[in-house]
Order: structure tokens, then C-alpha cells, then sequence
């Protein structure tokens, strides 16, 4: 059996995620795949940057990475803009959208927040036909085009990990590595079964918590002279959103 850590939303929290990463290797899991916005919120996006292009076999492009990867010159996105320089910037551009794969005999399909739209939003208390939508053969680039309705479909953007079976097919969100909004520990989700195969066999999806050292984080935070200091110190001590 293969399996796949699938992580997102790390957002800068270089913290949370190399204790993330620790208990990846603690358990033996081999491939990770990245659902994007690894940019922007926290303090340190350059260094999240280059740590998941270097241990993740695909990472994906989440909304902040895509907006603050353009020409976008307010002050606190230019913040990031300048922490992540040229070559950081250029590498945000050229992330995949999606990618597709098949997994025990499911035609499996992992993007950042929806197939058609890295900023279409579909929260966990969603309506069913939102949810339907997710299954649609995605318009974003990406790996494997396959014109086909997806089994199962695993996403980040919420910071909120659920999991939810209907109409014969899985939707799961693997919650967030550095900003959740659900409990304050780190999350991601493991995939596991026959990687490539099309023929149906034993699969499973688990979840992961992991505690990390939040108090350390905000102090690297308050180092850095970021941008939101406030609200980002409120979401890693609550998990509960704050508007910047």
C-alpha cells in the first residue's frame, strides 16, 4: 500500500510546519503533496516557499500564492512581495493548479479550493449542490486531463478538516498546517492505498493533528515587523478567524 500526506494552508508558519513534517517522517510517509496558499498571514513565506518545493512531489497554487504573486503593490502584500523576492515570486506564477491521479481504482483529484477557481470557496457546512460541484473535471492546469467525474476529492482554502461521502463519491478537506481554524494544532490528511492503479482495491484517508509550539511562532512573528501582527497572534492562540 502507497501512502500521501497531503498538507495546505501553511501560510508562512515555518514552525508548524516542520513539526508537521517530523511526524510525516515519524510515520514513514514517503510522498507529500501540497494543496497550496503557502504564502502571506505568517512571517517567514520565503522559507515555506523553498521547504515544500524541496520534500513535497507536487505542490499546488492556493489563492494567496496566486494574489501575491501578481502585480499586486498594496503595502502589506508588497511585505511578502519583498520577502519572497524575484525568483520566489516567479515560482508562486509557475505552481500547477490541480493534480489527478488514480488511487486503488479512484480517479482521485487534489486542487487548493475548486476545480474550476483557485478563489470559489466551499466551506464544510456547504450546500449539497457546492459540494457536487467539486467532483467536475477541473479547468485549472495540471497533471493527467482526464475528462471524467471525480471519485474523490481531497482540498485545503477552509482551514477546517471534514470529511463527507455521498452519491458514491468522497470530498475531504485536509484542514491547515499553519493557520486552522478548527483546533489549534496543526492538521493534514494521509491518503493511502494502490497509487496508479485502476483497479478497485482496499483504500483509506485518516487525519493527522499535530501539536506545535505556537508561543514560538509569534515570537518569530513579532521579530519579522510583519504586516496583521495582531490578528495572526489571535487566530494561532484561538483558531478563530479575524478579519485583517
Amino acid at each position: 500500500m502507497d501512502r500521501i500526506a497531503v498538507i495546505s494552508d501553511i501560510h508562512g508558519n515555518l514552525t508548524a510546519l516542520e513539526a508537521v513534517l517530523d511526524d510525516i517522517r515519524q510515520r514513514e510517509i514517503r510522498r507529500i503533496i501540497c494543496l497550496g496558499d503557502l504564502v502571506g498571514k505568517g512571517p517567514r513565506s520565503r522559507e515555506v516557499l523553498y521547504r515544500c518545493l524541496d520534500v513535497c512531489e507536487t505542490v499546488v497554487q492556493g489563492n494567496w500564492d496566486d494574489f501575491v504573486s501578481r502585480d499586486n503593490f498594496e503595502p502589506s502584500v508588497s511585505w511578502y512581495r519583498d520577502q519572497l523576492g524575484r525568483e520566489g515570486l516567479l515560482l508562486l506564477r509557475e505552481l500547477p493548479g490541480q493534480t489527478t491521479f488514480f488511487l486503488s481504482g479512484r480517479l482521485v483529484r487534489l486542487f487548493h479550493a475548486h476545480p474550476t477557481s483557485l478563489f470559489k470557496r466551499v466551506y464544510f457546512n456547504g450546500a449539497i449542490g457546492q459540494k457536487e460541484s467539486m467532483f467536475e473535471p477541473p479547468t485549472l492546469p495540471g497533471t493527467l486531463a482526464i475528462p471524467q467525474i471525480s471519485d474523490l476529492v481531497g482540498y485545503g482554502d477552509i482551514h477546517h478538516a471534514y470529511i463527507e461521502s455521498f452519491s458514491m463519491k468522497t470530498l475531504f478537506n485536509c484542514g491547515s498546517v499553519g493557520n486552522p481554524l478548527d483546533l489549534t494544532q496543526a492538521s493534514y490528511a494521509v491518503l493511502e492505498g494502490k497509487l496508479g492503479s485502476c483497479n478497485y482495491a482496499p483504500y483509506s484517508i485518516s487525519f493527522c493533528r499535530v501539536q506545535y509550539d505556537i508561543e514560538r511562532e509569534i515570537r518569530a512573528a513579532t521579530a519579522s515587523g510583519m504586516p496583521f501582527l495582531e490578528p495572526y497572534v489571535r487566530e494561532l492562540r484561538t483558531a478563530k478567524y479575524s478579519r485583517y
